[in-house]
C-alpha cells in the first residue's frame, strides 16, 4: 500500500502538512489545535493560574491531539516511568484516531527539565549574571539532549520578559532589566534548544513584567515606544538569530486589549513585521481568560474565536475554548475556516519536522536506554553556572575567609535549606511540595553543608535565626548568642520560591515593598550589633534593599537562586577558591521604597535634585560586582569619529588584571545619544564580552557596533538612526565607566526596519599573559 503524501519524509515539512491539512475534517482540524493535560484532574494544589477551576472540563481527544501536557512535570515519575507512560498515551492517540497523528509532548524547562531527578540549574536571572550566553547555550543543549531523550518535544522557554519593576514575583524567571542582556542571553538559550531539537517556546509575548503595581496579571499601561524599544527586542532577536519555533502569549492587557486577543502584536508584529512562521501556544488557560478574567467575550467559544483569529495556533494546557462550541461557530460561518486552516498547517508543519508523520515514526525513543537526567555532565554545567553567577557586592576584606577561620556561625533561613537555592520552577519548589513524602530527586547541599566541606578546619555552627517570611522572632536570640561566641558570621537571608504565594518569590508571589521578607531585617539588625564581622549573603529572586546595611556589614554577596550547585559556589567564593565574577543584571536598591526604577531610564528618571525629595539612585548599580583581583580600564579608541548612518565603528580597550591573582572581568559598552527628538536613556549597554585574564594579563576588547544599535523609535513611531553625537563608555558597570570617547553619526535620517543589525560583536585579543 502506498503511504500518503504527507507521510513522505522526503517532502518538504510545509507540504506534507499542506497535504495533510487537506485530508482532515473540520472536527480533527481543531482537534489538532487543542490539548490534554493526562492527570491534572487528579492532583491538589496548583502549578498553573486556576487550574483547580479549569480542570473539571476540556477535549478527551477522540478525534485527534495537538499537545500532550506535561506528563513528566504533573505528578513524580522515573525517567522510565515517563517515557512508558508517554508512550502509552501516544498510542492512544494514534490507535483511536482515523488517521492516527501523534501529540507534541511540551513540558517546562525554565532551571532545567521539569522532571523528578533532573538536573536544578541556576534561575534565569542568576544565567543572567554570568554575562556568559556560551555557557547557557551549552546548558540548554544540555536541557534539549536529556528531553529529547525521554520523547519529549517542546519546552516552554525562555522567559523573555524585561524586568520593568523588581517587586513582581517573576523577576527570578527573567534575565534581567536591560533588553540587549535579555536579548542575547535568551538567544543563547533558544539556540541550545533548537540545535538540540526542541522547539523553545518564547515567554510571556509581550508585556507581562509591565504590570501595573508589579501584581501578576495585572492590566499594562506603556507606551508603544517603551514596548518596541524594552520589551519587543528580546523576542525578536530570539526568533531572527536563535530560530525560536513557538511563542507564549502573555496573560495582561496591554492599553485595555487582552494580548491573548491582539492580532496587531500576534499578527501584525510577530508574523508581518518579523516574518515569524512558527507556533503560537497559549499560556495556560489564556484563552478562557478571555471570558471569564478580561470580560471580552460572553462564550467560551467567542473566546476562541478572538484568540484565533488574533493568532493563538495551539489552546494550552487543555482544550476548553477550542472544542465543539467553537466548531459551531465555523459551521455557521461566524468564524472563516480559513482561519482555522493556518493555525492547523502550522502545527502540522512542526509534527513533519519533528519526525511525528514518518512512516518509521515510534511512541518510545529508545525502549532500551537508560536515561540519567542529573548526569556529571548536567552537574559540572550546573556547577560552572553557579560559580560565575555568584555577584560580591562589597567587601571590606574580611572575604576571603581564612582556611583556619575557628569558630563560624552560619545563621539565618537561607543558611541550612537546600531548597532555598532553588527558582520557582525547579520541580521540588513546583511539585514535590505536594509530596512531602519524598526527597529532593537530586542532590543539593546546603550552605552549612557546604560551608563544612569548604572550611574543614573551621567550626561551623548553624542557628535558623527566624523564617522566610512569617514574623517569628523566637529564634533570633539563639542566633544573636551563637554569633557572639563566634569569630565570624556568615548571614543568609533572602526568598523561598514557590507559587501564587507559596513562597515569597514566583509566579504569584509579588512583593509590597523591597525590605526582605518576614523579619530579616530585624535578625541582621541584631546580628549587625553584636560586634562580630557579618558577612551578609542574600539568596533570592529579586533584589533586596540593604542600604541599611552597607555600613555595618563586612560584605554582601548576592547569589540569585543559583541552582543544586550552588552551596559549593557560594562557599568557594566565601573561603576564595573561586574569584567571584557574576555582575548583577538588576541593579540593586538603597531603599524599600523609591522603586520601581531601572538603570535603564532618561535624565529625569534620575536623582533630581530640587525637583524630587525621593533619590531612587541605586546602592549597587547595573552591571556591578566585585573580584579578588583588580582590573584597569586604558587606550580607548574609535576607529572613526565621524559615522555615517548605516555605517559602523570599531571600538576597542585594553584591560589588564593589576592584582595577585587569576580572574574573570566582564566589559560593558554603553551609550549614549546627547541630542535626540524623543527622550533617551542617559545610559544603555550595547555591548559586553567576558573574558579571563591571569595575574598582570592583559587584553585588548574590540566592539564592532553598527549604526542600527543606536536606533529607536521616534516621535512618529519609526524606528530611525538619528545623525548627531554619540558618546560611548566602557568599564564594569553602568557607574564605573573610566574610558569614554564620542563619535557623530552622519549623513541623512535612515528609517530602519526588522533587517537591522541587532547585535555588537566583540573580539577579545590576548596581549600578554
Amino acid at each position: 500500500m502506498t503511504e500518503p503524501t504527507w507521510r513522505d519524509p522526503s517532502l518538504p515539512a510545509w507540504r506534507r502538512a499542506e497535504a495533510l491539512l487537506a485530508e482532515l475534517t473540520l472536527e480533527e482540524k481543531l482537534a489538532q489545535l487543542g490539548s490534554v493535560w493526562p492527570g491534572n484532574d487528579e492532583i491538589s494544589g496548583n502549578v498553573a493560574p486556576m487550574q483547580e477551576v479549569f480542570a473539571r472540563g476540556g477535549s478527551n481527544g477522540e478525534h485527534g491531539l495537538g499537545h500532550l501536557t506535561r506528563v513528566f512535570g504533573t505528578a513524580p515519575v522515573s525517567a522510565a516511568q515517563g517515557v512508558n507512560r508517554i508512550a502509552a498515551l501516544q498510542r492512544e492517540v494514534v490507535d483511536n484516531t482515523r488517521l492516527g497523528i501523534p501529540a507534541i509532548v511540551h513540558e517546562e524547562c525554565l532551571t532545567g527539565f521539569t522532571t523528578y531527578g533532573a538536573t536544578v540549574y541556576p534561575s534565569p536571572l542568576a544565567c543572567a549574571a554570568t554575562f556568559a550566553p556560551g555557557l547557557v547555550e551549552r546548558m540548554a543543549a544540555a536541557i534539549a539532549e536529556d528531553m529529547r531523550s525521554v520523547g519529549v518535544h517542546q519546552g516552554l522557554s525562555p522567559v523573555l520578559d524585561v524586568v520593568r519593576d523588581p517587586r513582581w514575583g517573576r523577576v527570578e524567571e527573567t534575565m534581567g532589566e536591560d533588553p540587549y542582556l535579555v536579548a542575547t542571553m535568551g538567544t543563547a538559550y533558544v539556540r541550545g534548544l533548537e540545535d538540540g531539537g526542541i522547539i523553545a517556546t518564547l515567554k510571556h509575548f509581550v508585556g507581562y513584567s509591565a504590570s501595573r503595581a508589579a501584581r501578576n496579571h495585572a492590566p499594562v499601561s506603556i507606551g508603544p515606544r517603551e514596548l518596541r524599544d524594552v520589551l519587543l527586542p528580546p523576542f525578536e532577536l530570539a526568533i531572527r538569530d536563535g530560530g525560536a519555533r513557538s511563542v507564549m502569549n502573555a496573560y495582561v492587557d496591554l492599553d485595555g486589549v487582552p494580548v491573548a486577543a491582539s492580532g496587531e502584536l500576534l499578527t501584525t508584529v510577530l508574523r508581518q513585521e518579523w516574518g515569524f512562521d512558527g507556533v503560537v501556544v497559549s499560556d495556560y488557560w489564556a484563552i478562557p481568560f478571555l471570558r471569564t478574567m478580561h470580560g471580552v467575550a460572553d462564550t467560551s467559544a467567542g473566546a476562541g474565536a478572538l484568540a484565533l483569529a488574533a493568532g493563538i495556533d495551539v489552546e494550552l494546557p487543555h482544550t476548553l475554548c477550542y472544542g465543539k462550541e467553537l466548531l459551531e461557530l465555523v459551521r455557521s460561518g461566524e468564524l472563516a475556516e480559513d482561519v482555522v486552516d493556518r493555525s492547523v498547517s502550522r502545527l502540522l508543519r512542526q509534527k513533519a519536522q519533528l519526525g511525528l508523520l514518518d512512516p518509521d515514526w515510534a511512541p518510545q525513543p529508545d525502549p532500551g536506554a537508560r536515561v540519567d537526567l542529573d548526569s556529571p555532565r548536567n552537574r559540572e554545567l550546573a556547577r560552572q553556572l553557579a560559580e560565575r553567577c555568584v555577584v560580591l557586592l562589597a567587601n571590606d576584606g574580611t572575604l576571603p575567609l581564612a582556611a583556619e577561620s575557628g569558630r563560624v556561625a552560619v545563621v539565618g533561613p537561607c543558611a541550612d535549606d537546600p531548597q532555598a537555592f532553588l527558582g520557582c520552577y525547579s520541580y521540588p519548589n513546583h511539585v514535590l511540595p505536594r509530596y512531602p513524602e519524598l526527597d529532593l530527586g537530586v542532590e543539593v547541599p546546603s550552605l552549612v553543608a557546604a560551608l563544612r566541606a569548604e572550611l574543614p578546619d573551621a567550626d561551623v555552627t548553624a542557628s535558623l535565626g527566624c523564617p522566610v517570611s512569617e514574623a517569628d522572632t523566637s529564634g533570633i536570640a539563639d542566633a544573636v548568642a551563637v554569633t557572639k561566641q563566634a569569630d565570624i558570621c556568615v548571614a543568609v537571608v533572602g526568598d523561598r520560591a514557590g507559587m501564587f504565594g507559596g513562597g515569597t518569590s514566583g509566579e504569584g508571589c509579588d512583593a509590597a515593598d523591597l525590605s526582605l521578607p518576614g523579619v530579616q531585617d530585624r535578625l541582621l539588625d541584631e546580628l549587625l550589633a553584636t560586634g562580630t564581622p557579618v558577612v551578609v549573603v542574600v539568596v533570592s529572586g529579586r533584589p533586596y534593599a540593604l542600604g541599611r546595611y552597607t555600613d555595618r556589614a563586612a560584605a554582601l554577596v548576592q547569589a540569585f537562586l543559583p541552582g543544586e550547585e550552588g552551596g559549593p559556589a557560594v562557599a568557594g567564593v566565601l573561603s576564595g577558591r573561586i574569584n567571584p565574577s557574576g555582575r548583577l543584571p538588576v541593579q540593586l536598591p538603597r531603599d524599600p521604597g523609591g522603586q520601581p526604577a531601572t538603570y535603564l531610564h532618561p535624565p529625569l528618571g534620575g536623582n533630581s535634585q530640587g525637583i524630587s525629595n525621593l533619590d531612587p539612585t541605586p546602592l549597587f548599580p547595573f552591571g556591578h560586582g566585585l573580584s579578588f583581583t583588580e582590573f584597569r580600564y586604558e587606550r580607548l579608541r574609535l576607529s572613526a569619529e565621524r559615522v555615517p548612518t548605516d555605517g559602523e565603528v570599531l571600538i576597542s580597550v585594553e584591560v589588564r588584571n593589576a592584582g595577585e591573582r587569576a580572574g574573570e572581568e566582564v566589559v560593558q559598552l554603553y551609550l549614549r545619544d546627547v541630542l535626540a527628538q524623543v527622550t533617551r536613556p542617559v545610559r544603555q549597554l550595547a555591548g559586553y564580552a567576558r573574558l579571563r585574564l591571569p595575574a598582570g594579563g592583559l587584553a585588548r576588547v574590540t566592539f564592532r557596533l553598527h549604526a542600527d544599535r543606536t536606533s529607536f523609535t521616534g516621535a512618529d513611531l519609526r524606528r530611525i538612526v538619528e545623525p548627531g553625537t554619540v558618546e560611548v563608555f566602557v568599564g564594569a558597570s553602568v557607574a564605573d565607566l573610566p574610558c569614554s570617547g564620542r563619535f557623530e553619526l552622519t549623513g541623512p535620517l535612515r528609517q530602519v526596519g526588522p533587517d537591522r543589525v541587532l547585535t555588537t560583536p566583540a573580539e577579545v585579543t590576548v596581549l600578554s599573559g
